[in-house]
């Protein structure tokens, strides 16, 4: 489990990586090349539109981050998690659920995002 735990750190961080070199390197580290990212307001198929993603919800809510929000469950290949996007010790603007698909080599090859609280006008 400790493997999947530091999958979903590295996952959470890639969300928060502002370099733009350094956030497509952690991309094409844990995601498989044909990776997908859905969820109500996003989809994203491929690493390249993965990290397009990312920069747009940076560029959508500067300044704020991410953060794991509860522990990490996982069963076979598949993991859930709890996020919280807000200022850094502050209340969560947004609060989300992620479900993960991995490959048989440990790599995200999907991630279906549930968003349970979302400020008004997102």
């Amino acid at each position: 489990m400790s493997d999947i735990n530091m999958l979903v750190a590295r996952y959470i961080a890639s969300w928060n990586e502002t370099d733009p070199v350094a956030r497509r390197a952690a991309i094409d580290e844990i995601w498989a090349e044909d990776g997908t990212y859905t969820d109500p307001i996003a989809v994203a198929e491929g690493r390249d539109a993965i990290d397009a993603t990312i920069a747009a919800v940076q560029g959508q809510f500067p300044g704020l981050t991410f953060a794991l929000a509860g522990p990490v469950d996982a069963h076979h290949d598949i993991v859930r998690f709890t996020w919280e996007l807000g200022p850094e010790g502050g209340e969560a603007l947004v609060v989300g659920f992620d479900v993960a698909v991995l490959t048989p080599g440990g790599r995200i090859a999907k991630v279906h995002g549930f968003l349970d609280k979302v400020p008004a006008g997102v």
